[in-house]
């Protein structure tokens, strides 16, 4: 990185702590599956003469804990312990939330209720998944009418991924996630070096430490502690490096928008996938979770299509406001990646299958973008691009055609005839006659 531009990072950082009046603040930045940045402002306490914050400090995370414990999830539905479509009941008997499925907890559409029916769950310690369900913790919506954010919901899924696994459920992202990953700064209760969760006075310069305790049942909704540099580790594997943990196309099952997050009067913009937070920011797909508990904040935020990502933390109550999209934005902005130059590698048997064609009376082109066919343009009308899925044959990846096939039909002396796309018919002129139009061509033709 230029030093530049980790100069610029650093400043925007040193005044988004005293803008925020947050007692410290860490962030780093990931490109190429690495930390290309990070630093870290404030002292632990918030005091001037206390310890000095660092990478190695732990935060509270907050919500990023429900993107491990979906994860955890999504490895068991891949080893076929599990069908997302099945109801918590099958797996969790027991509770008035046994009607939502799997996914609809994942993606916050069950309906289920946001917090707890005793005290404030965050700022107590809580009890076991029996006495949870015994609060009589309910459903406010029908299941997959709406998005409503559920840290109950997510108390069931550790439950679950408790009982499939017969052990704790940090045990589990312990052992399949954390070690596999070298995340061994994170943890489910302060170890080492940590910053004190603090409030900070809205009128005043003075502080009121927050609580810290075990959250039992509900801890899978926000309990974990970690470090920048764990942190990043969990941003590159959000960026798409998920090694041995967990498949790239299961990644992007969970980053597909499953339910819109709905402001009235606002655009939409922030929707839910399976466990992690997915934002549309002028046609650029990011993808991450933010996290507060009393005391702390976090966020994490990655661009799918480059893997580059951002995560901040601080301990605070309040204050942080936008400094990880930010931060993001200004290293991109200044350390853009390298154009890679354009090589002549194509294969002339596509020319069979690139130019002009005609559905009915209107005008298609195809062309061959990198190792895709593409049927229009993605994102206008049905425009999709495709992935070879054999000789002739491909597969839709956007918009209305995804999962539908393609298809290039040749005649019997292997001249092509036309194509067919999940049974409409693209001809090389407006309904060719020769191409066997499905219904028929009226015999006088055009008048």
């Amino acid at each position: 990185m230029d030093p530049l531009t980790a100069r610029h990072l650093s400043h925007f950082l040193a005044a988004e702590q005293r803008r925020g009046r947050l007692p410290s603040v860490a962030a780093g930045i990931v490109r190429d599956g690495a930390l290309a940045w990070s630093d870290a402002i404030g002292t632990v306490d918030g005091r001037a003469d206390g310890g000095r914050s660092d990478t190695d400090t732990q935060y509270r995370m907050g919500s990023i804990t429900k993107t491990f414990v979906a994860v955890a999830v999504l490895r068991l539905r891949d080893a076929g312990r599990l069908d997302l479509n099945d109801r918590f009941e099958a797996h969790v008997p027991g509770s008035r939330l046994g009607g939502a499925t799997i996914a609809q907890l994942l993606s916050h559409d069950a309906g289920v209720q946001a917090e707890t029916n005793g005290p404030w769950w965050e700022r107590t310690p809580g009890g076991d998944w029996e006495s949870l369900a015994a609060s009589q913790v309910v459903q406010r919506f029908r299941a997959g009418r709406r998005f409503h954010y559920s840290n109950v919901g997510f108390g069931a899924l550790g439950e679950l991924v408790a009982r499939a696994h017969g052990a704790d459920w940090f045990d589990v992202i312990r052992r399949d996630l954390l070690e596999p990953l070298g995340m061994l700064r994170t943890t489910t209760r302060p170890s080492g070096k940590a910053g004190q969760g603090l409030a900070v006075h809205p009128f005043a310069d003075v502080l009121l430490p927050e609580p810290e305790h075990d959250a039992g049942a509900m801890a899978p909704a926000g309990q974990l502690w970690t470090t920048i540099e764990d942190l990043a580790r969990w941003a590159v594997f959000a960026g798409g490096d998920t090694g041995d943990v967990l498949a790239k196309d299961t990644l992007a099952e969970m980053y597909e928008p499953h339910v819109v997050n709905d402001n009235p009067g606002l655009p939409w913009t922030v929707a839910h996938g399976l466990g992690w937070q997915v934002w549309n920011i002028d046609g650029t797909r990011y993808a991450g979770h933010g996290g507060s508990m009393p005391g702390f904040l976090a966020g994490l935020r990655v661009d799918t299509s480059t893997g580059d990502g951002v995560v901040v933390m601080a301990n605070a109550t309040s204050g942080m406001g936008l400094v990880a999209p930010e931060l993001l934005k200004a290293f991109v902005e200044r350390e853009p990646r390298p154009v890679e130059p354009w090589h002549a590698q194509g294969d002339a048997d596509v020319l069979d299958v690139v130019g002009m064609w005609h559905w009915g009376p209107s005008v298609t082109v195809a062309k061959v973008v990198g190792e895709h066919l593409v049927l229009g343009e993605p994102g206008q009308g049905r425009g999709s691009r495709f992935a070879v899925a054999g000789r002739d044959e491909w597969v839709g990846l956007d918009g209305y055609y995804t999962g539908e096939p393609l298809r290039l039909v040749r005649r019997p002396d292997g001249t092509v005839s036309h194509l067919d796309l999940a049974s409409f018919r693209f001809t090389r002129t407006p309904y060719d006659p020769s191409a066997d139009i499905p219904g028929g061509v009226d015999e006088a033709g055009w008048r």
